[in-house]
């Protein structure tokens, strides 16, 4: 039974958690500035999400929640992970390397690694960050599962749809702005703000 109230609550929870930037959302901009393969990789990341929330949704969050061992694998893994990726932006953003180069035209141009190459960058970008398992398979899984029977799967539909939306607009956003975000200063700045960011989640995973 389809309930309004509880999509909402679906998507709003769900967009609390995907819209700070992040190493994901990270991605997507660069891929939209440098204007290859984007709509590919906003499927990628789309695809990721609803997998993992129905995952969640199904019970497997529960499992992770009351077991100690995978719990901490989890935490202590998602908080490698950003602080690993926070040094490394702000490294990138001291150096002042690494800005993308927009590529012309508003249509995705060709990239010289291709769509596997493409593919395989985003996959590893999602999948490899575990902090992504505890937002959407442990926390949404957990409230998710807490509702009625009936209000599951509305909520559970706010979530993705939330997904569906960020991404899509954060890619379509980054295309039509990669004049601006492509600048060096611009995107050192963005560097910095996401190495902060990453290195405040990592410490908030650690304190649980």
């Amino acid at each position: 039974m389809f309930s309004q109230h509880i999509f909402m609550q679906g998507l709003g929870l769900g967009a609390s958690l995907i819209m700070p930037i992040g190493a994901q959302n990270a991605h997507v901009i660069r891929t939209g500035v440098r204007g290859r393969h984007v709509a590919l990789t906003v499927a990628a990341c789309v695809v990721v999400d609803v997998g993992l929330i129905a995952l969640g949704m199904s019970g497997f969050g529960a499992l992770v929640e009351e077991s100690p061992a995978l719990l901490a694998a989890c935490r202590w893994g998602g908080a490698a992970f950003l602080l690993w990726y926070g040094l490394r932006c702000l490294a990138s953003s001291w150096r002042g390397a690494g800005a993308p180069t927009p590529a012309p035209g508003l249509a995705d141009a060709p990239a010289a690694g291709g769509a596997r190459q493409a593919l395989v960058a985003v996959l590893a970008m999602s999948l490899l960050n575990p902090h992504v398992y505890l937002d959407t398979v442990v926390l949404l899984g957990a409230v998710g599962n807490s509702l009625a029977l009936e209000h599951r799967s509305s909520f559970a539909a706010g979530a993705m749809v939330a997904s569906l939306l960020w991404f899509a607009a954060l890619g379509l956003l980054a295309r039509r702005c990669a004049s601006v975000l492509g600048r060096p200063a611009v995107w050192r700045a963005i560097e910095a703000c996401t190495g902060v960011l990453m290195l405040a989640l990592a410490a908030l995973v650690l304190r649980g």
